[in-house]
């Protein structure tokens, strides 16, 4: 029994079309039975946003490769409260406010030059606990359950604005959950795919989305060194859906 784990991102075809790289990123790390995972979109109006992207999630990741190698994971064994995760992420984000300020000072710019959503989770087999900062969207699927969208995604009062990790407000906007159940799969995305993976109209995840994709993981012996995804995010009948950045991380725990 273990966590299989798979992440890519790719351009969308509107920064194709511009000349503009892809401004998301997403990771992720597996701590024996403890996976962390983090996905992160770059505004479009941010000059080094991609680098943002980037920078957040590899902080991160680094935030708790840290935790667990003093002492290891103990922190974990057992499911956290919602106001320990709060205390949690919001640490962590702090650090990760301090990691974009320290770039954006070398590179002698705004740290808003760096702006970027992000999302972040850890999990166990047993339980799961994540936090989201913007938009996009975090589902999971628990044991004997459907399909649950965690947090609806953060969308301001005018098209195209949400909130961004190096905005004032980010950690009072952070959402917070915690689910003590035994975890099957999770899915964690950039907003680039949410009108086509979520229902706008009730927030529901649409499950034809994630069926193939739960079922690619069962399939599947290592997803890193398969090109399913990578084909998946850069189809003809997806990008003809959606033409922003998209990044997917897959996540799920084989109890054959």
């Amino acid at each position: 029994m273990n966590w299989k784990a798979v992440a890519d991102s790719a351009i969308g075809t509107s920064h194709q079309r511009q000349g503009i790289g892809c401004q998301d990123y997403g990771d992720y790390c597996i701590f024996d039975d403890v996976i962390v995972g983090a996905v992160a979109d770059g505004a479009g109006s941010a000059k080094y946003s991609d680098v943002g992207s980037k920078l957040a999630v590899e902080t991160v990741l680094k935030c708790f490769s840290d935790i667990n190698e003093s002492p290891p994971m103990q922190a974990f064994s057992q499911p956290l409260s919602k106001e320990e995760a709060e205390k949690v992420f919001a640490k962590i984000v702090n650090q990760v406010i301090t990691e974009l300020q320290k770039q954006a000072d070398e590179g002698n710019y705004s740290v808003n030059d760096l702006a970027c959503t992000l999302l972040v989770f850890v999990a166990t087999p047993d339980w799961v606990a994540a936090m989201q900062i913007g938009d996009g969207f975090i589902v999971v699927r628990s044991q004997d359950s459907e399909y649950q969208l965690l947090f609806q995604p953060d969308k301001g009062e005018f098209i195209n604005e949400t909130t961004f990790i190096t905005s004032t407000n980010a950690v009072k906007e952070m959402q917070v959950e915690v689910i003590s159940e035994k975890q099957e799969f999770i899915c964690v995305s950039t907003d680039g795919l949410e009108k086509v993976a979520i229902r706008l109209s009730d927030w529901e995840p649409f499950s034809p989305f994630f069926k193939p994709l739960e079922s690619y993981l069962h399939e599947t012996v290592n997803p890193k060194e398969d090109k399913y995804l990578t084909e998946f995010l850069n189809c003809e009948r997806l990008n003809h859906r959606t033409d922003d950045d998209k990044t997917l991380l897959l996540c799920l725990f084989d109890r054959e």
